[in-house]
């Protein structure tokens, strides 16, 4: 028998209310792609790291209602925080890099612009890799979708790393590392940056902002392959892929 299906809403206040609606893109992707039928267990999210199993009680043209039957906090949320700070990429690669963080247990995503970027954001971009978030959260069955911003700079985006205990800045021109990602314990920040990699300027700023240059081997990798195997080796050291 397979697992009930996962769906993201707003606003549930349970025990006070006993009833949750489903609407918009949830909705469609229940109805016509998943086939949800009148009488199915499914589990609800709300972001806050809760699980609420429910059974589907009706479904309409627009939305659907389903009744909650109980409530149990997820435990496949990841016991640190790890906070991915990656420059933007062509394509759908900064999609593909969301989605495997996700998959790795990052909390938070910051996609930026930086002096090398040839990539650029806009508003819609920036919704479709929340979406991204959402769905490979429920795939890898967490509770939570990360949280996705976009900084218009580089520096910005180094402040918003403040007060994690470990800041490591990945350089493809550094010849050894200033800091062993192995080693690490407690909550960490990890840059990478996009197809055309840091100056030696915004390496200096990294710095100035308390991060410690890494190297990721003799080999220059994809900005998207980096991404992953930096988080993928915080994540091994945290234990969280233990």
């Amino acid at each position: 028998m397979s697992a009930p299906k996962r769906f993201f809403v707003n606003g549930l206040r349970y025990p006070e209310d006993t009833v949750a609606v489903i609407e918009g893109e949830e909705f469609v992707h229940a109805k016509t792609v998943l086939r949800i039928e009148e009488g199915a267990e499914i589990i609800l999210l709300d972001g806050s790291g809760k699980e609420y199993s429910a059974i589907v009680a009706k479904i309409e043209k627009h939305r659907l209602s389903a009744h909650i039957t109980g409530v149990n906090e997820g435990d496949k949320e990841p016991k640190t925080p790890i906070y991915l700070l990656c420059g933007a990429l062509k394509g759908d690669k900064t999609e593909f890099v969301v989605q495997k963080a996700t998959e790795l247990g990052v909390g938070k995503i910051g996609v930026f612009s930086s002096e090398y970027c040839s990539a650029y954001m806009n508003e819609n971009k920036l919704e479709r890799l929340k979406k991204v978030a959402r769905e490979a959260a429920k795939q890898c069955l967490r509770s939570c979708a990360p949280q996705i911003e976009y900084f218009a700079s580089l520096e910005k985006a180094l402040k918003s790393a403040a007060g994690f205990e470990n800041k490591l800045f990945a350089c493809e021109f550094l010849q050894g590392s200033a800091a062993d990602v192995s080693d690490i314990s407690g909550s960490v920040a990890l840059v990478v940056g996009s197809e055309g990699g840091f100056s030696e300027k915004e390496y200096a700023m990294a710095q100035g902002e308390g991060f410690a240059g890494i190297s990721l081997g003799k080999r220059i990798l994809r900005a998207e392959t980096a991404a992953i195997a930096v988080v993928a080796l915080a994540a091994f050291a945290l234990g969280e892929l233990k």
